[in-house]
């Protein structure tokens, strides 16, 4: 076998994993940012850094929305990046988890593009994100995963 053939094989075993642990640590990151784990508001590591900044910027992302719908909005997709982030690293329902994250990151880059400007999509690379949680779907858990060791 050659040098190209073991790199690619090697590829092929780790790219499942590399993309379960950063998509689901992205999400589990982002959620510990609104309840102000990496810090409050205005720091330096901090996106939001409590759930009120989160509010206000999920208002910004979905103008067409009333304002009394802004909070489930806010915790709806809190909680889906929860447990998302959790079934991801855990390579649990990959195949489910992975197609959800997708369609959740496509939501949010929308948002972000209508709200902010796709600018800011794409500087965050939330287009990005969306194509490798798609390409997990693809690609299944890899190993160092509950579905691998479940036999699914």
């Amino acid at each position: 076998m050659s040098i190209e053939s073991r790199l690619i094989e090697a590829l092929r075993r780790i790219t499942p994993v590399f993309l379960r642990l950063v998509l689901g640590g992205a999400f589990l990151s982002a959620v510990a940012d609104r309840f102000g784990l990496w810090g409050p508001a205005g720091t330096r590591n901090a996106s939001w850094g409590d759930f009120a900044h989160f509010v206000e910027y999920t208002a910004q992302l979905n103008p067409w929305a009333p304002a009394a719908l802004i909070p489930m909005l806010a915790w709806v997709s809190t909680g889906a990046e929860l447990v998302l982030g959790v079934l991801l690293i855990l390579g649990l329902f990959t195949p489910w988890a992975a197609l959800l994250s997708g369609m959740l990151l496509l939501m949010f880059a929308g948002g972000m593009s209508i709200g902010t400007g796709i600018k800011s999509a794409l500087n965050y690379s939330v287009f990005s994100a969306a194509a490798g949680a798609f390409t997990l779907v693809v690609l299944g858990a890899g190993p160092w995963s509950v579905d691998g060791w479940r036999g699914g």
